[in-house]
């Protein structure tokens, strides 16, 4: 079961810089001829595949980017300075879209893999490229041609980081619509959620994780008990489980014998899942009074003898959800590495002659402008 994420950004590549026409002139040497240099290449725009991040939610905050153009020639045969290009970083299995055609431009599957969005302008020719036995003075040259600029659409297929476990009514959908911009159905009345539902928890740029709310699940669910089999599949794909259970059931239900029960569906359904790594957190705390909250936590972990983490939070009073978050943030970050960043395809190559046969004829025919001639 995957879910999409989603974001439309614009980049815009930059224009080449102009050929220059200029002559040299030094004391003692008449008809010196045509010296102008060429104007040096606008930037490209690339999208690089970086296996540190999950989600797009990055883009919410920037969603422009534009290169700097290239700098126009100079007398003396000096060619314009060729701008820097763009990399933008995304998750692997980023599928870039052009947003305007609706066309696949590629997909990020590897890391350090980049693929190329927008075309920067070529250069213009200066007028010592003109230059012949019979024009010895040419003034002659051509502009840069203009960068590309698009509108993309960038999609993501998101497995989520971390699963939310436990039976109906336990509190998973109101703990991520606190934690996160996703709204599921939430009431105060008993129900479950009929489908999953997703939310990406950012804690600041370049941090964030994707959570996913798994509908309630019940005694029976690893025999296919209330759909148990295909949510249960889903855990399956996530790093971290939080088992959540209600610290004060309204049924009256002993929260104890409601995780023994889900701990041995886990068991039943798949043994590696049962011994991934599972948090404890008992849910709605501001139901009770803070003495009560205190011993009813405490006999909870000491019946079921609890060896893992715990965390006692309220989604509606928002407490004890920043602990949360960071040290799940934490545990993301230290079981799943950001790795070393290595490019050697990239290393030295000027960009244009990275791209590959297509791009470069079509520059090579967008570089064919009719030159300018200049009488002054």
């Amino acid at each position: 079961m995957k879910f999409v994420d989603e974001a439309t950004i614009t980049v815009e590549a930059g224009n080449g810089g102009a050929g220059a026409v200029s002559f040299r002139r030094e004391k003692y040497i008449p008809r010196g001829g045509p010296d102008g240099g060429d104007g040096g290449d606008g930037g490209s725009v690339w999208l690089r595949g970086d296996a540190g991040l999950n989600t797009l939610a990055d883009f919410r905050h920037q969603r422009q980017f534009k290169a700097r153009n290239g700098e126009t020639g100079a007398g003396r045969q000096r060619s314009g300075k060729s701008a820097d290009d763009v990399v933008i970083a995304v998750p692997l299995g980023t599928m870039v879209w052009a947003d305007e055609t609706d066309e696949l431009m590629g997909e990020v599957t590897e890391h350090n893999q980049r693929v190329l969005v927008a075309h920067g302008g070529r250069g213009g020719r200066g007028n010592v490229n003109f230059k012949s036995s019979v024009n010895r003075a040419p003034r002659q040259s051509t502009p840069g041609t203009a960068g590309e600029r698009r509108a993309l659409r960038l999609e993501l297929r998101v497995l989520a980081d971390v699963g939310l476990l436990g039976f109906p009514n336990a509190g998973k959908s109101t703990l991520i619509a606190a934690l996160s911009a996703a709204r599921p159905k939430i009431a105060d009345y008993p129900f479950t959620t009929l489908h999953p539902n997703l939310g990406v928890v950012s804690l600041e740029p370049g941090r964030s994780f994707v959570v996913a709310d798994i509908p309630g699940l019940i005694e029976g669910a690893a025999q296919g008990a209330g759909l148990g089999i295909q949510f249960l599949k889903h855990l399956q794909r996530t790093h971290l489980l939080l088992h959540l259970v209600d610290v004060a059931p309204l049924d009256g239900a002993d929260p104890v014998a409601q995780v023994q029960a889900l701990t041995e569906e886990l068991a039943q359904f798949d043994s590696a899942l049962a011994d991934r790594e599972r948090w404890l957190v008992l849910t709605k705390i501001d139901q009770l009074d803070s003495d009560a909250c205190q011993a009813r936590v405490a006999d909870i972990i000491a019946r079921l003898d609890w060896k893992g983490r715990w965390f006692a939070v309220s989604a509606v009073a928002r407490t004890g959800l920043a602990a949360l978050t960071g040290e799940i943030m934490a545990h993301i970050e230290k079981t799943r590495p950001r790795p070393v960043e290595i490019d050697p395809v990239w290393a030295g190559t000027p960009p244009h002659e990275a791209m590959d046969s297509t791009a470069s004829e079509a520059m090579d025919d967008r570089a064919s402008t009719p030159p300018i001639n200049r009488t002054d």
